[in-house]
């Protein structure tokens, strides 16, 4: 099956997910403002795994998609590209993620060769409690060729959209730039600039992990069963 039509599948699979588990174990609760006391209601979602906080602290991420080349040579072609990773939350709109990421990088009648990457990226997510939510991302990583044969550094950057179809779990779409600081990655070095890629991608998020656990009690708090002391009276 060519890259083209895998990544129609998905879409057509991705919306069709979309339409069946809308709010689906999501509720959706219109309250009241408690600060104006004003009429006005407002949208609220509640997450029974993670409350109000809608998305986990931790995240299992994985992708599938194409990668593309725009290098010194012409006629690039859309090859296959995957990535799996973690993600941890430092609040509800920041996480920190480190990815591995496995591509093939080709020219028609040129080359084609596989790659792989590390990349540590801080992103942010714009909407974190809704649904639906767009992000932004932005960091570095390590670019190698198979069995390392030769690695650069590199930096990275790109955004998508989230949609949460399950309680634990959101699909997302979304594209990312790559610079290299190289540019021999086609096989030949030419002009002023560096080689770049492309990268886009279909994929999951599973969440896990709860933002708003029970804090500790202060020395000075009282409790239940200091307000309410057991005396034995017998």
């Amino acid at each position: 099956m060519s890259t083209k039509k895998l990544i129609e599948l998905a879409l057509v699979s991705c919306l069709t997910l979309v339409m069946i588990n809308t709010h689906a174990q999501i509720e959706e609760t219109p309250i009241e403002s408690t600060e104006t006391q004003s009429k006005t209601r407002v949208k609220k979602f509640y997450n029974p795994h993670f409350g109000e906080s809608i998305r986990g602290t931790n995240a299992i991420t994985a992708a599938g998609g194409t990668s593309v080349m725009n290098g010194d040579l012409e006629n690039p072609m859309f090859e296959v590209y995957f990535h799996a990773g973690y993600k941890r939350f430092l609040g509800s709109y920041v996480n920190l993620n480190l990815t591995y990421h496995k591509f093939n990088l080709a020219y028609e009648d040129a080359f084609n060769d596989g790659y792989m990457s590390f990349d540590l990226n801080l992103e942010a997510n714009l909407m974190p409690y809704n649904l639906f939510s767009p992000f932004l991302y932005a960091g570095g990583g390590l670019h190698a060729a198979n069995y390392f044969e030769s690695t650069q550094t590199k930096v990275q950057g790109g955004g998508g959209v989230e949609y949460l179809v399950l309680p634990q779990l959101g699909i997302k779409l979304f594209a990312e730039y790559n610079h290299i600081f190289d540019d021999e990655l086609d096989g030949l070095e030419f002009g002023a600039t560096d080689d770049i890629y492309w990268r886009m991608a279909f994929g999951l998020n599973w969440y896990f992990g709860r933002h708003d656990r029970s804090k500790k009690l202060s020395s000075d708090q009282p409790t239940v069963i200091e307000s309410n002391p057991i005396v034995d009276d017998y």
